[in-house]
């Protein structure tokens, strides 16, 4: 029985290889049925010098791609694309990146290969794109979408500028902790640190409350007046107490005269005991009312206005969900907090 020997791995390697296109069929020309539709925008205001240029760049990419030079490969294909700004030039760079362990990069470089629209690139490549952005987006990414209504408030992501609200924007970034802020003069700044992890999208809304100094008196503007006014009603009383007891006292005095002329001395202490009881209670008032008009005097002066500077109620609003790619479909579970 004859039996096929196996083929070398080197020859399987090969194989593998010559499956990636070696160049662009028709990179100036664009997809293959760019001979039917009129030529794409990525085509406007470029001469055929720079696109025969670009072309030569790409050839030397690939070469490179093919000997797993990735580092010299994605020099070259960022060169092409600096010399031509042109979709699937993006997606091979995409493919590098890609391989090269470089998520983030390689899913932005794919993002921009698709930013025109279906046609951009042919069927099989656009399927290709989508298809590796979300599964970066699903295993190797994550995303945060950030909303802010206050108009002028600068929001920031990791210290560096993201937008301008109003507005709302949303980024992929790598799994781990990443910074909001947002500022705005005469506004509270807001700082919120999210942590996200792959596959995850961090939503929310940020709201800026107004850093405002108002001034006010410590307390109610009527309770000095009004400790004034207890303070003087006592006195009054008081002294009422102190007449009304020396009436008495005056009264009591010229009962006991009548009564005990000539032969007895006009004494009896009990008889005074009215009297002496509204002198000490006339006494009390007297006293507890001007310490009363004294203090009121006081919170008078004292409660001038007070400069304080309005609590800060802005920050953050976040709820996680799965993560997707653009073209992913709608997924439902939420983890809100």
């Amino acid at each position: 029985m004859t039996t096929t020997p196996k083929r070398p791995a080197r020859f399987a390697l090969s194989t593998a290889q010559l499956l990636l296109p070696v160049a662009l069929v028709t990179l100036c020309a664009g997809p293959a049925r760019a001979e039917e539709a009129p030529p794409g925008p990525w085509h406007e205001g470029v001469s055929e010098e720079r696109k025969q240029r670009a072309q030569a760049l790409f050839e030397e990419a690939r070469e490179l791609h093919r000997r797993a030079m990735l580092a010299e490969a994605r020099a070259k294909y960022e060169e092409a694309l600096a010399v031509w700004e042109q979709p699937e030039l993006r997606l091979y760079l995409g493919r590098v990146l890609k391989l090269m362990g470089l998520p983030l990069l390689a899913h932005e470089n794919l993002r921009l290969a698709l930013r025109w629209g279906p046609g951009s690139l042919d069927a099989e490549k656009e399927q290709e794109a989508r298809a590796a952005m979300r599964a970066l987006a699903e295993r190797e990414l994550a995303a945060i979408r950030i909303r802010c209504d206050e108009p002028g408030a600068v929001v920031l992501m990791d210290g560096q500028p993201w937008f301008i609200g109003p507005g709302a924007e949303r980024r992929m970034v790598m799994p781990g902790e990443h910074v909001i802020t947002a500022k705005k003069g005469g506004y509270f700044t807001v700082v919120k640190p999210i942590l996200v992890f792959a596959g995850q999208e961090a939503s929310g809304q940020i709201a800026l409350s107004a850093d405002t100094v108002v001034s006010r008196p410590r307390w109610a503007t009527w309770l000095p007046w009004a400790t004034l006014g207890a303070g003087a009603a006592l006195g009054i009383a008081g002294g009422a107490l102190m007449r009304h007891a020396a009436a008495e006292q005056k009264a009591t005095d010229g009962r006991l005269k009548a009564r005990c002329e000539p032969s007895c001395k006009p004494f009896a202490s009990d008889a005074y005991d009215g009297s002496d009881l509204a002198r000490g209670l006339g006494i009390g008032a007297l006293l507890v009312g001007g310490a009363t008009v004294i203090t009121g005097t006081v919170l008078l002066f004292v409660n001038g206005p007070e400069a304080y500077r309005t609590p800060d109620r802005g920050g953050v609003k976040l709820e996680l969900r799965p993560a997707a790619s653009p073209d992913a479909a709608a997924l439902s579970a939420r983890l809100v907090f």
